[in-house]
C-alpha cells in the first residue's frame, strides 16, 4: 500500500486522529489505523507520532507508511525439529511448547510448517492446503508432544481417514487444579466457539446445532498436596491422563475446566495460583516459585498410535514431558 499524506485544515481541527485518518480512506478501518499508529507507522511533521486519540490541529501534516503486506504462502525456514520417525510417507516429531503449528494472521513465519518445508523440501507443497501442508492434526502453540505429518497425498488421505473414524490412540498428560471426583471418568459434552470470544471454545447443550461431539476419558495418576487441601480427600493439584475419542480445538482444556478442574497455567480456561497453597514453608514456597514461572497450560501429548497409511504397520510413539512440566510435578510432589 502506498504512503499516505494528510494535512489538517481548520474544519477538521479537534477530530480524533485515528478516526479522521480512517475517514479519509476506504482502504483502512479505524481499528487498522489505530494499530498502525501505535505500531509506529505514522509521522507528524516528520517525527513518529503514536497517539491515536490525539485531537488534530489545523496545519499539522501526517504521513502514514503502512508496512508491506506479508506473503501468506509459507516459506521454508531452518528451524530444528525433534524427529522421532521418518520415512517416504510421513514424519513423526516431538513438538516443543511455544511452536505454532501452521501459519496464520500474525504468525506467517517461525511455525512448524515453515520448519517442515525446509526439512522435507517441495514434497509437502500442495498437501492439505497452502498454509497447512501435510498437517493432519495439530497441537496448540503451548502444548508439547508427539504429532504426525503426512509427506504425500496418499499418506495424508489415509491418516485423515483414521482421524475421522477415531482409529488412533492419543493420550495426554496434564496437571489440573484440585482432584477430580471420581478420579476416573468420561466427559461427553459438545463444544462450540464462544460467542463473546472467538478465540475460546465452550461447552454447549446437546440440543445446540453448532455443538460438535467431544469425548474425553480421564484418570488421576497422582495427587499433590492432599494434606494441604481444604477438603478431606481433595488435593492441591493432580497429574492426570486424558485419552481422546475426538480431537476438537482445546478439547481437554475446556472439558477439564467444565468439571471444575482446569489445567494449571492455562491462560484461557484456568485460574491463577493453586488453591490450598500458602507461602510460609519450604515445599509450598518452592511450588509457588515454579508455578510463577509456568506460563502455559500444563499439557503434553504423550502417546500417539496409528496404522501406517501406506504399509499398514502399527506405529506407536511415546514422549516424556519437557523439563518445565517435570520441574512443576517435582515441586508439587514435595508438598
Amino acid at each position: 500500500m502506498e504512503i499516505l499524506t494528510f494535512t489538517i485544515d481548520e474544519e477538521a481541527a479537534g477530530a480524533r486522529l485515528d478516526k479522521w485518518i480512517s475517514d479519509q480512506t476506504e482502504a483502512l478501518s479505524r481499528a487498522r489505523v489505530k494499530a498502525l499508529i501505535e505500531g509506529g507507522a505514522l509521522a507528524r511533521d516528520g517525527e513518529v507520532f503514536a497517539d491515536p486519540k490525539w485531537k488534530v490541529r489545523a496545519g499539522e501534516t501526517y504521513t502514514l507508511t503502512p508496512p508491506p503486506v506479508e506473503d501468506a504462502t509459507p516459506k521454508p525456514q531452518d528451524i530444528p525439529l525433534d524427529v522421532l520417525y521418518e520415512d517416504n510417507d510421513l514424519i513423526v516429531l516431538n513438538k516443543p511448547a511455544g511452536l505454532v503449528v501452521h501459519p496464520a494472521a500474525g504468525n506467517w513465519s517461525g511455525t512448524l510448517v515453515n520448519a517442515l518445508l525446509y526439512h522435507c523440501g517441495d514434497s509437502l507443497s500442495g498437501i492439505g492446503g497452502v498454509a497447512r501442508p501435510g498437517i493432519v492434526h495439530r497441537l496448540d502453540k503451548e502444548t508439547s508432544g508427539v504429532m504426525v505429518v503426512a509427506k504425500n497425498d496418499a499418506a495424508h488421505q489415509g491418516l485423515s481417514e483414521q482421524w475421522a473414524t477415531h482409529d488412533i490412540e492419543r493420550a495426554y498428560l496434564a496437571i489440573c487444579h484440585g482432584s477430580p471426583r471420581p478420579t476416573a471418568g468420561t466427559i461427553e459434552w459438545p463444544l462450540s466457539r464462544a460467542k463473546n470470544d472467538r478465540k475460546k471454545m465452550t461447552v454447549v447443550g446437546w440440543d445446540r446445532p453448532e455443538g460438535k461431539e467431544a469425548v474425553t476419558h480421564f484418570k488421576r495418576l497422582k495427587a499433590f498436596g492432599e494434606t494441604r487441601a481444604k477438603l478431606p480427600g481433595d488435593a492441591v493439584a493432580s497429574l492426570i491422563e486424558c485419552r481422546l475419542e475426538t480431537g476438537r480445538t482445546h478439547q481437554i482444556r475446556v472439558h477439564m475446566s467444565h468439571i471444575g478442574h482446569p489445567l494449571v497455567g492455562d491462560p484461557l480456561y484456568g485460574r491463577p495460583g493453586l488453591s490450598g497453597l500458602k507461602p510460609g514453608d519450604d515445599p509450598a514456597e518452592r511450588a509457588l516459585a515454579v508455578l510463577a514461572t509456568f506460563k502455559r497450560q500444563a499439557l503434553h501429548a504423550a502417546i500417539l498410535g496409528f496404522e501406517h497409511p501406506i504399509s499398514g504397520e502399527d506405529l506407536r510413539f511415546e514422549t516424556v514431558p519437557p523439563r518445565d512440566f517435570t520441574n512443576l510435578t517435582n515441586a508439587l510432589g514435595a508438598l
